[in-house]
C-alpha cells in the first residue's frame, strides 16, 4: 500500500520538484559566481525551466472531444 502511495507522489509531485530544484540551483549560481562555469551552469539551469514553458505554452490545447481550440 506504501509503495502504491510513494508512486503517486512522484507521479504527481515530480517535474515540479525537479524544475524547482533546477531553478534554485541556477538563481544560486547566477547569484555567487563571476563568470566562467558558474555562469554556464547559471544559464543552463535557469533556461531550461523557460524552454519547458515555452514549450507546454504554445503547444496547441485538445478540447474534451480530442480536437484541438
Amino acid at each position: 500500500m506504501m509503495t502504491k502511495h510513494r508512486h503517486a507522489f512522484w507521479h504527481l509531485w515530480g517535474w515540479p520538484l525537479s524544475m524547482g530544484v533546477l531553478t534554485a540551483i541556477g538563481l544560486v549560481s547566477a547569484l555567487f559566481s563571476d563568470g566562467g562555469l558558474g555562469d554556464a551552469v547559471a544559464w543552463g539551469a535557469l533556461g531550461i525551466p523557460v524552454a519547458v514553458c515555452l514549450w507546454y505554452g504554445w503547444r496547441p490545447r485538445k478540447s474534451a472531444s480530442g480536437q484541438p481550440h
